[in-house]
């Protein structure tokens, strides 16, 4: 499928950039059509959801290195749209957005970029959970400020 015929997913009106992870494609992502198969851009968007997570973390120390509170966010759906294949060498580029926040969960959005250029575009669920439990809990609330400021 190439750009011109792959409809990409649509976007939502406040969307908030929130994370940028910079990964190395490896020779084991392709499959025997010679190209990073699709189940792995579900794993690049996984790599850059992580990174964001913890990194969010830092920033916020009272809300603890996650686990140690016991609420985490679980994905309860995904989805990709492929508009490029992407080819072993490379470096990509996976942007990550958080939009429509509600009670106890928020949509993310991805783009994975190349040389400049997006080959793929995913979305996500986040549905925060206590672990133990497994039932949904609030968002934190510095979360639920951030994607709820107006200037966002």
């Amino acid at each position: 499928m190439d750009a011109t015929t792959a409809q990409p997913l649509p976007t939502t009106a406040r969307r908030v950039l929130v994370h940028t992870s910079r990964q190395t494609l490896r020779w084991a992502d392709m499959d025997e059509l010679g190209h990073v198969n699709n189940t792995v851009y579900f794993r690049y968007m996984e790599q850059a959801r992580i990174e964001w997570l913890y990194a969010w973390a830092q920033e916020h120390p009272q809300l603890g290195r996650p686990f140690e509170l016991g609420e985490w966010p679980v994905i309860v759906n995904a989805s990709a749209t492929f508009l490029v294949p992407l080819v072993y060498p490379g470096d990509i580029e996976v942007r990550m957005y958080l939009s429509e926040p509600g009670r106890s969960s928020c949509g993310s959005d991805y783009e994975i970029h190349c040389e400049g250029r997006k080959f793929a575009e995913g979305a996500a669920r986040l549905v925060w959970i206590d672990v133990k439990s497994g039932r949904p809990v609030p968002l934190p609330s510095t979360l639920a400020a951030f994607l709820q400021a107006p200037d966002r």
